[in-house]
């Protein structure tokens, strides 16, 4: 199994993640009526950034720990540029290019574990 999650790098980890947030986005999008919601988004990079940070510094038992940041799971509320009058910071405008932006980012990163996928294959069957 280890050798499989590293043939597939962290496009992997990526994948799961690139989901979350398009989950968060339409959230967002779904609740665009809704008096006091607040809109969220997933700090991508934070996340990624952690998951490799913890990565390097366990790979021996003796390294110490590192805390887990306040916010493990990267989701923070959006500023918006221009609040409603009942509270609500979804802007619809933001949130369905941010969604479409997601969409691209998670298919880009499909694209390429399912080529690193037929590599492995390909690569099983000796051709």
């Amino acid at each position: 199994m280890n050798m499989i999650d590293s043939a597939l790098g962290v496009h992997a980890q990526a994948l799961g993640l690139r989901s979350q947030r398009m989950e968060v986005l339409s959230k967002n999008l779904a609740n665009a009526d809704t008096p006091n919601f607040k809109a969220q988004d997933v700090d991508f990079m934070k996340v990624l950034q952690g998951a490799k940070e913890d990565l390097i510094n366990t790979t021996n038992k003796q390294h110490i720990p590192m805390l887990a940041p306040e916010n493990a799971n990267g989701l923070m509320y959006r500023v918006p540029f221009n609040v409603a009058f009942d509270g609500n910071t979804v802007e619809m405008n933001v949130e369905q290019a941010k969604f479409g932006q997601s969409a691209a980012d998670y298919q880009t990163t499909l694209n390429i574990l399912e080529n690193r996928v037929s590599g492995i294959r390909r690569a099983l069957r000796g051709d």
